[in-house]
């Protein structure tokens, strides 16, 4: 984190300990830095998890392991690596998570694939195993550590750490759900995003912790951009512990499940946001919604478009009330839209309907609104009654900046 902190950043709350949640942090030394950025953390048996992971051709052996551990749904220890993402790697990364699921388990007395592991950095280096094994070794013996420090030691080019809290209450009991997560850029997640980790004291069993995780990604976390790119390693799991005592959840239809779906569904919406206001070099958090589209899915692909475009992204970075850059987004998305019915907004003031300015319009509120830090387009394209939000930031010369002597 050695950029200059994010005008958009948020302090970390306090997050509790989780019952039957145990993180630790250590040092691997996986780049020329002088921090943590291997973390640790063991799970109670009779944990519970769910996992939503990275929709690109080319992901990272730890999504392909994860991806298969997810289907048994039981979890003892998460692994995550921060400073080489082992992506693009071959048989030598795979090998470097079999490495570390290894040792972990044997550590735990549990299976290999009880152990999660998750990899952020630079992509095309393979995870140094005598490494990776040093780090897990400092980590087994240290001592537990606070959620700030897990937030910390995840980071590539965060410039703050991120975490969220909230609760619910099922069987007349008081539930917590703590997460924290990484990302700053290569952020257009397609099912997740970067590295997201939450964890819960509710008893949770892992099919409706699957369903009910599927159901919050989509309105959360697959509704950010920051570049439009999809990293390799997009990762986002959710560890149940059941030590609140709860009678479990099994579907929806048990007593405080939509309870728990709705802080889930809060919980992931905090941290997705959490994101995009410390995207690479963003002073302005960008949010699109898009109405009276053809359907629900055509606003969000409408959304994204505009979301996306670098030419909106700039103008709300220099201020430039220029909508017209909008109304081009709209166009290039390939959905469904009518010129002479589309309205645009910019705040609460009406720029353009019908196809044309509004008459009489007048600038200065926009440019005041633009002034700020959070911003809000709306469209509405007046076809049905299809729906989305979504979030980004605004694109500015920090971007190339952190981009450009990323590797170094």
């Amino acid at each position: 984190m050695s950029h200059a902190v994010s005008p958009l950043a948020l302090p970390f709350p306090h997050l509790p300990q989780i019952d039957g949640v145990t993180p630790r942090v250590a040092r691997a030394q996986y780049k020329l830095w002088d921090r943590c950025d291997l973390t640790f953390i063991t799970l109670d048996p009779g944990t519970t998890v769910a996992g939503v992971l990275t929709q690109s051709k080319c992901p990272s052996p730890e999504v392909e392991w994860c991806r298969k551990a997810l289907v048994l749904g039981e979890a003892r220890a998460l692994v995550v690596n921060a400073g080489n993402s082992n992506a693009f790697t071959g048989n030598r990364g795979r090998a470097a998570v079999e490495a570390i699921a290894a040792r972990a388990a044997q550590h735990l007395g549990c299976q290999p694939s009880d152990v999660f592991v998750a990899s952020t950095g630079v992509i095309g280096v393979p995870l140094p195993i005598d490494k990776a094994e040093g780090g897990l070794d400092a980590a087994f013996t240290a001592a537990p550590c606070d959620w700030h420090s897990v937030a910390e030691a995840i980071g590539t080019t965060d410039t703050y750490s991120k975490g969220a809290i909230t609760t619910a209450i099922i069987d007349g009991r008081t539930v917590t759900l703590a997460g924290v997560i990484k990302g700053s850029g290569m952020i257009a997640p397609d099912m997740a995003t970067m590295l997201g980790f939450i964890f819960t004291d509710a008893a949770v069993a892992a099919p409706f912790l699957q369903a009910a995780l599927t159901a919050a990604n989509a309105p959360s976390f697959s509704c950010i951009t920051v570049d439009g790119d999809t990293s390799t390693s997009d990762t986002v799991l959710a560890f149940a512990t059941g030590k609140a005592g709860n009678a479990p959840l099994t579907d929806e239809d048990s007593p405080g499940a939509d309870a728990f779906q709705a802080a889930l569904a809060d919980l992931c919406r905090q941290l997705a946001l959490l994101v995009v206001r410390d995207g690479e070099g963003a002073s302005k958090l960008i949010e699109i919604t898009v109405e009276g589209a053809d359907s629900d899915r055509s606003a969000h692909r409408i959304a994204m478009s505009i979301a996306n475009s670098p030419l909106v992204k700039t103008a709300i970075a220099g201020e430039d009330a220029n909508w017209g850059r909008v109304v081009m987004a709209v166009g290039k998305a390939g959905e469904p839209a009518d010129r002479d019915k589309l309205a645009i907004r910019f705040g609460t003031t009406q720029v353009a309907r019908e196809g044309l300015a509004v008459e009489g319009y007048d600038e200065a509120p926009v440019t005041a609104h633009l002034k700020g830090n959070e911003i809000e387009i709306g469209v509405d394209l007046a076809l049905g009654d299809g729906h989305a939000t979504v979030w980004t930031c605004d694109l500015t010369h920090g971007y190339i900046s952190i981009n450009a002597d990323y590797r170094s």
